[in-house]
């Protein structure tokens, strides 16, 4: 039995934590659904623009028991973190930036914990697209070969963008820069590049074009602001030669010659025929018509005109061959033709030299006008020279060659027989440059080759250029820096801006104009760039210094280049230092400083730093102020009335001070104010009497006046009184008991006190007297000296009315109005304390006289009673 009461409490134990166990309950998330900001992440989804740090979520869930639970975030291995959580709140934060392009949908494990059963469930958040993405071309670059005989109207390419957000801001249109001046159209839709209605190519006039295509998405939402995004790429088209033109002969007309040594077989001259197209020209093939007479040959291939028989047999003197060029195609085939006349002499002797010709005879001197930057394979048709060599066979072959600047033309041909026009042909338009040659100057040379005499001439050739707008206006400066006094008048000049335009005439004149935010107050002379103030501009350096804005430089065909301007307003000296008053009084406590200011306006130092100084002092060497601050002290040997006593006999101690101001500005300003100060000790706040005579010390006559019509008016209120009582008395026959009022009288101070207000009360009772009530306030001004008054002081009071004959009684006692000396400043009084103040006044003189003549005939009536 022992045995089973030992174990049976054990094994209840044992049940009872088993049972315990077995009753935990797992914890669990809330589920809010897809809206919803706390719960289980499920059905989360974010914008790919949400910015890192934000508390996007917050897991939520609870226990059955009660227990507390604990959060986590988990990721599968590999995967990204883009989460943190808190795991006692459950927040969780953004901690890595989302890109929908690059991960579209985030799986993340969540888990719930009571510390001994934990939840995890897998859950995916969408990641919203913003449109942060900009349209981007594919397969670039674009580089679109047409035929030049492609119809308007049609198709020649097709761009294409993409751009990897969805939506509004997935979505491209397309369109041309330049629409207006450009030969192609483009479909906004589907990118189709296509030549404009109405349009056509001409290879021959221009070979490439470069058409710059933007392609712009449909907007949409990044970071709360709604941006659209854009993309340009060049189309470069190249126009493809189509053989739509015929062949043409250079250096026509031909002339040969055959002299009587030359053999049989010898070359007489060579024509050359070039085809007209001359991006994929055909080869030409030469063969001579008629007018040989079986007597000359061409070759088929070169164009040499050959004499095959001696010069013996040929029967005429001259001969005109018709010779024909024809273009052979890829497959061999002969499309069109051209023709041209040699004309060949037989001569048999070597007695003259090369001659050039012009259209009305021999000529030494030609000349021609002509653009800059002609084409490059140009003929100079405005050239008619023909040279010509009047012998026959060899004596008549000659070559010509250009001699001067090198590599801008080349003469065709370069050998001749007998006779031939010459041809100058372009080789580098960019050295034909109106800004650098206005005249170009060659020298024809022609020289025979094969005689012993070398006989040869010279011809000089003057091409004279035209100018082109081929520049842009160009300034001196990318930005110009200017400074102006803030003083200067409506008009006056501030920069002059320069832009150059080598070009001449009206492309070389350069237009100016401004324009920009800070421009509003200048203009610009259109010819000469100089920029001025507008007429009415009043500049202010105290109100803005700084400007800037663009210049253009435009020339007549509307090229033009910008420069930036900056401009500063210097600041003047143009403001005085001002005193808030002109005229200050101050109370100045032994030992402690009063302090005066001035402000100057300037907006710039020096200009606005103010220097203060004493000009005057009544007395002198009385006062030191401190230049920067404005602080005014005694000098240190006075730490006493005492002392300023022994200084001066006026025992008021308001002393008067002319202080200037002066800024430091060239030329320097300055202004003066008076300072009245009243000097007086620590020991001097006590006592309203004491501030009664501090305000009146400096005016007497002004409380000699108060007190006299005080005194007029209880003289007057006791005569009431007296012929009152005495009337009283008469009619009733008896003496009436009498009252005794004893108010005992407060010893006037002796000692100068500080100021303080003077405040009366209204009286409940004819008996109440003067009420004097100390400040609780302590007045306080800028300077901490209680100089400046805020409160109204007591009120000046009427002169009095003449006071009237009575007989003076022998056994009357005196009484005497003790008189204060101080000063008034009438400047801060109060309408509504002087009514107040007067009323208080006359009742408080009411109750004294009758509390006076009360007492007086107490004294006379005592033996009656």
């Amino acid at each position: 039995m022992k045995h089973v009461r030992r174990f049976t409490p054990s094994l209840f134990l044992s049940l009872m934590h088993v049972c315990l166990v077995q009753a935990n309950y797992a914890p669990y998330f809330f589920d809010n659904g897809a809206r919803s900001t706390n719960g289980n992440m499920a059905l989360l989804s974010l914008s790919e623009d949400t910015p890192v740090g934000t508390h996007v979520y917050t897991l939520n869930g609870t226990d059955p028991e009660g227990d507390p639970v604990t959060y986590g975030l988990t990721y599968e291995a590999g995967s990204r973190r883009y989460f943190s959580v808190d795991k006692t709140l459950g927040n969780v934060t953004l901690i890595e930036e989302l890109d929908r392009e690059k991960e579209d949908e985030i799986e993340v494990i969540v888990s719930i914990s009571d510390g001994l059963s934990t939840v995890s469930e897998k859950v995916r958040i969408l990641v919203m697209d913003a449109n942060d993405e900009s349209p981007e071309f594919i397969n670039t670059p674009y580089i679109v070969h047409v035929p030049e005989n492609a119809p308007s109207g049609s198709s020649i390419f097709k761009i294409e963008a993409v751009d990897k957000d969805t939506g509004s801001g997935g979505s491209i249109t397309y369109f041309l820069q330049n629409i207006h001046s450009n030969k192609f159209t483009i479909d906004r839709h589907s990118g189709v590049l296509r030549i404009k209605t109405g349009v056509t190519l001409d290879y021959e006039k221009s070979r490439t074009y470069f058409v710059v295509v933007v392609a712009k998405d449909g907007g949409g939402k990044l970071r709360g602001d709604n941006k659209v995004f854009s993309a340009t790429t060049t189309v470069t088209v190249n126009v493809e030669d189509v053989q739509d033109t015929p062949p043409m002969f250079i250096g026509t007309p031909y002339y040969g010659y055959v002299y009587e040594d030359t053999l049989a077989g010898s070359e007489v001259l060579t024509v050359v025929a070039l085809d007209g197209d001359r991006g994929k020209p055909n080869s030409i093939h030469y063969c001579i018509v008629n007018g040989d007479e079986g007597s000359f040959e061409i070759g088929n291939t070169t164009g040499a005109i050959s004499v095959i028989k001696s010069p013996n047999q040929l029967k005429k003197e001259v001969y005109e061959l018709k010779v024909q060029a024809s273009e052979v195609g890829q497959e061999g085939d002969v499309s069109v033709h051209a023709f041209a006349m040699v004309t060949i002499r037989v001569v048999d002797l070597n007695n003259h030299p090369p001659t050039f010709y012009g259209e009305n005879g021999p000529q030494n001197r030609f000349e021609l006008t002509m653009y800059e930057h002609p084409p490059e394979g140009e003929i100079l048709r405005g050239l008619k020279i023909t040279v010509n060599d009047s012998d026959q066979g060899a004596n008549a072959k000659f070559n010509l060659r250009l001699v001067g600047p090198g590599g801008i033309f080349r003469v065709v041909p370069q050998t001749v027989l007998n006779e031939a026009q010459v041809t100058i042909i372009v080789e580098n338009s960019a050295a034909i440059d109106y800004e650098k040659f206005k005249v170009l100057t060659f020298k024809l040379l022609a020289i025979e080759v094969n005689t012993p005499e070398k006989f040869s001439s010279t011809a000089d050739v003057a091409i004279r250029l035209l100018d082109t707008n081929d520049n842009v206006p160009k300034f001196s400066s990318d930005y110009y820096i200017a400074r102006i006094p803030e003083n200067s008048p409506g008009g006056s000049n501030v920069v002059a801006v320069t832009a150059t335009d080598p070009d001449s005439g009206l492309w070389g004149e350069v237009k100016y104009s401004i324009y920009g935010t800070g421009a509003d107050l200048f203009l610009i002379h259109p010819s000469t760039g100089i920029i001025y103030t507008q007429p009415w501009a009043v500049l202010d350096a105290e109100v803005n210094s700084k400007y800037n804005f663009y210049v253009k430089a435009e020339d007549t065909d509307g090229k033009y280049s910008l420069a930036e301007v900056f401009i500063t307003v210097l600041d003047v000296n143009d403001h005085s230092p001002e005193f808030n008053e002109n005229i200050q009084e101050k109370t100045m406590i032994i030992g402690s400083p009063v302090k005066i200011e001035a402000i100057d306006q300037d907006a710039e130092e020096p200009n606005n730093i103010v220097d203060y100084s004493i000009m005057q002092a009544d007395p002198a060497n009385v006062f030191d102020i401190d230049q920067s601050t404005g602080e005014i002290k005694l000098k240190s040997y006075i730490r006493s009335l005492d002392i300023i006593h022994n200084i001066t006999k006026n025992k008021d101690c308001i002393w008067s001070l002319v202080v200037q101001a002066k800024d430091r500005g060239s030329p320097s300003f300055s202004t003066t104010a008076v300072l009245k100060i009243d000097i007086t000790e620590e020991t001097l706040h006590k006592g309203p009497m004491a501030a009664f005579l501090m305000q009146t010390k400096d005016n007497p006559m002004k409380a000699l006046g108060v007190l006299a019509g005080v005194m007029g008016i209880m003289v007057l209120i006791t005569i009431m009184i007296s012929t009152a009582m005495f009337w009283r008395n008469k009619r009733s026959n008896k003496i009436m008991p009498v009252r005794r009022i004893i108010k005992k009288r407060q010893a006037p101070q002796t000692r100068t006190v500080r100021m303080e207000w003077l405040k009366f009360k209204r009286p409940s009772n004819a008996a109440e007297k003067f009420v004097v009530e100390d400040d609780a306030k302590s007045l306080h001004n800028e300077n901490s000296n209680n100089n400046i008054q805020v409160a109204p002081v007591p009120p000046t009071a009427p002169l009095p009315p003449p006071p009237p004959t009575l007989a003076s009684r022998g056994d009357a006692p005196g009484w005497r109005v003790p008189t204060v000396s101080g000063s008034l400043t009438p400047k801060f009084i109060n309408k509504q304390l002087k009514k107040r103040g007067h009323g208080s006044a006359h009742n408080a003189l009411v109750s004294e006289l009758k509390m006076k003549f009360e007492k007086r005939n107490a004294a006379i009536g005592e033996p009656h009673i």
